[in-house]
């Protein structure tokens, strides 16, 4: 309905430029809210590398952001690597809710990407490591010294 007003508008010469700018921002903020609350309901559960996709007893990474986004319409690939290609690149200070943000590991000068977590607003990280499983972290020098990129999916 939105979209053949637009277009009505277009056709008859109307110049209507932010109406579907504004609708695409209130609906990827609203998407951005549902994935956190989705997110939020697996905090705690174990992480567990190379969980398989499909049940949520534990998790890893990707197979985490995979399942979030899944429950929301949003159909991801199963390794981070491959998430890291999806969606449109971001920069780290335009980082909204919902955006995905990609790590590597800690050694070396290697860019491999080896890690994702969902940006969660305010500084802080969604995601799935080691003991302790699902949860929020700080944006902090040890994560910020493994970014390499961030994609918007929503």
């Amino acid at each position: 309905m939105i979209k053949k007003i637009f277009l009505s508008f277009l056709l008859f010469g109307g110049i209507c430029s932010g109406f579907l700018e504004g609708e695409a921002s209130a609906y990827s903020a609203s998407k951005a809210e549902a994935v956190m609350n989705t997110g939020k309901r697996y905090l705690g559960t174990p992480y567990q590398f190379g969980a398989n996709y499909g049940q949520t007893r534990t998790f890893d990474c990707s197979s985490y952001v995979k399942t979030v986004y899944a429950k929301n319409g949003v159909t991801l690939p199963r390794s981070s690597r491959e998430q890291s290609l999806r969606g449109r690149s971001v920069t780290r200070s335009s980082l909204k809710k919902g955006d995905l943000v990609f790590f590597k590991s800690t050694s070396g000068t290697s860019r491999r990407i080896t890690h994702v977590a969902i940006y969660a607003g305010n500084n802080k990280l969604l995601h799935t490591y080691g003991e302790g499983g699902v949860r929020y972290s700080e944006f902090s020098s040890y994560w910020k010294g493994r970014y390499v990129k961030a994609r918007r999916v929503l």
